[in-house]
């Protein structure tokens, strides 16, 4: 049998086998990448050191493989990105002691007012440990010295931001609740003084309501008297008035009253332009009391005197005007408590109040029983009550004082309004017949009127106007607009 060459099989296999290494090696270490399903190869040179490699594989001897360095292993870019990454996570460990920082001064300076020692020490105590923790991340960033675990450190920088947060919210907090009690205090100091502006204007309305402001020459004579003195005299009891229906009110409003229905029973389908003109129902019923008999002397329907009489009888009032000007009411009832004043007061406070006002006003008629019995009450309702009489009073001995004596006039429900008898306290009732109909009908829906034509009427008087000779004081009436029958 004929035996082989070894020269002519051993060259082949070694060609063969030295070829699959070469592939198996570039594919496994020297970075044939496959993209997009093509062989990629990265560098088709075979250096020395491969080729001694290969070789080497090739006989069946093992090769060691070379120490690789962190760099190596995972590139320049990796690197980069751990980089990156711890200086992310110093960054947020120096905003959060910033913010630590911050947090401690706002406590700092909350703890200064109100002085509060404990909170100014501990709040300097963590200002400057933060100081030199700041220090401390300056000098590890000036020597590169990160920390290693990044992530943790992220979290833990984020929680303690969100720390100081919550504290600065808090004192912000405290800070605002405490100026919160100060606008408290100051609400209710505002509403004090408020309300001592009220009793001082109150005082002050008193004085001007009371006789002895009465502008009045004090040397006029009986032949001197005008109508501009009655005037004047008539203007003083008027606010005299509204003074009381004021404070009658008041007191009906505190007595749990129903203004609204007191208001309808006094003047009955009247259409008021605003709902605040209800007092003048109220004021009316004051009037209309106070004035009734006010055209008979001393207020008595008696036999009329003699024409002989007219001089001493106009003496005899102007007498009891000037002996009753300068003189408080009440002083003047103590003194006097069977003078004709004395009686006229007793009478209309009878007819004014009536008693279950009087009971809801005080709880009981107390005061009805003491003015009963002869004497005088001695409480604020009544002294204002006896300062308006007196008003009245003094208007009714000046009416007669005159030769003829002043005569009293009132108009009837539903007339025409008269600028010549008559003074309107409502300006609304002439803007309701303006020539703007939508104006007009933004005051109430009830207040329009299906004719072009429709004047406003006299709901009711206020106050009665007066004659002195060929003088007219005209009457204070509230218009209402007139109504279509049809």
């Amino acid at each position: 049998m004929e035996s082989v060459k070894p020269s002519a099989v051993t060259p082949a296999k070694s060609r063969l086998a030295r070829t699959f290494a070469k592939v198996l090696h570039i594919r496994a270490v020297t970075g044939v990448a496959p993209v997009d399903g093509v062989d990629k190869v990265k560098d088709n040179t075979v250096k020395p050191k491969d080729k001694f490699k290969d070789d080497h594989q090739a006989a069946g001897v093992a090769i060691k493989p070379p120490k690789v360095s962190w760099s190596q292993l995972f590139g320049k870019e990796d690197t980069e990105l751990e980089y990156r990454i711890s200086l992310e996570a110093f960054l947020a460990k120096l905003f959060a002691s910033i913010s630590t920082v911050k947090a401690s001064y706002v406590q700092l300076q909350h703890a200064q007012s109100p002085y509060d020692a404990d909170g100014i020490q501990s709040g300097d105590q963590l200002v400057v440990s933060e100081l030199k923790l700041l220090s401390e991340l300056k000098q590890c960033y000036l020597k590169k010295q990160f920390d290693f675990s990044p992530e943790k450190t992220m979290v833990s920088a984020e929680i303690q931001e969100l720390k100081s947060l919550l504290k600065t919210y808090e004192i912000m907090g405290k800070k605002l609740e405490s100026q919160l009690k100060l606008k408290d205090s100051e609400i209710i100091f505002l509403e004090e003084k408020f309300e001592e502006s009220n009793k001082q204007n109150k005082a002050l309305e008193k004085r001007m309501n009371q006789s002895g402001q009465l502008v009045m020459p004090d040397n006029v004579h009986l032949s001197g008297l005008s109508p501009s003195h009655f005037n004047t005299v008539l203007r003083h009891t008027v606010k005299s008035i509204r003074s009381f229906v004021r404070l009658m009110i008041d007191e009906l409003k505190s007595a749990g009253w129903d203004i609204d229905a007191a208001a309808n029973s006094i003047q009955p389908n009247v259409v008021y332009y605003r709902a605040d003109h209800k007092c003048f129902a109220f004021e009316s019923f004051v009037c209309r009391e106070m004035f009734d008999a006010f055209h008979y002397p001393n207020y008595s329907p008696a036999k009329q005197h003699q024409q002989q009489q007219q001089q001493q009888r106009q003496q005899l009032f102007f007498q009891r005007f000037n002996e009753l000007k300068p003189v408080k009411a009440k002083e003047f009832l103590s003194r006097k408590p069977k003078s004709s004043f004395a009686k006229f007061c007793r009478a209309k406070y009878c007819q004014v109040i009536h008693p279950k006002m009087e009971s809801a006003f005080f709880g009981d008629l107390s005061q009805r029983n003491v003015i009963n019995s002869g004497e005088f009450p001695d409480s604020a309702f009544f002294s204002s009550f006896a300062d308006m009489a007196k008003r009245v009073w003094l208007l009714h001995c000046l009416a007669f004082s005159f030769d003829p004596e002043a005569s009293i006039f009132q108009v009837n429900k539903g007339s025409r309004f008269s600028e010549v008898y008559m003074e309107s306290v409502a300006e609304e009732a002439f803007l309701s017949s303006s020539e703007n109909p939508q104006e007009s009908s933004s005051l109430s829906p009830s207040l329009s009127s299906s004719s072009d034509s429709a004047e406003p009427r006299v709901a009711f008087t206020i106050v009665p106007g007066f004659r002195i000779g060929k003088t007219v004081l005209q009457c204070q009436v509230y218009l209402s607009p007139a109504r279509n029958e049809s």
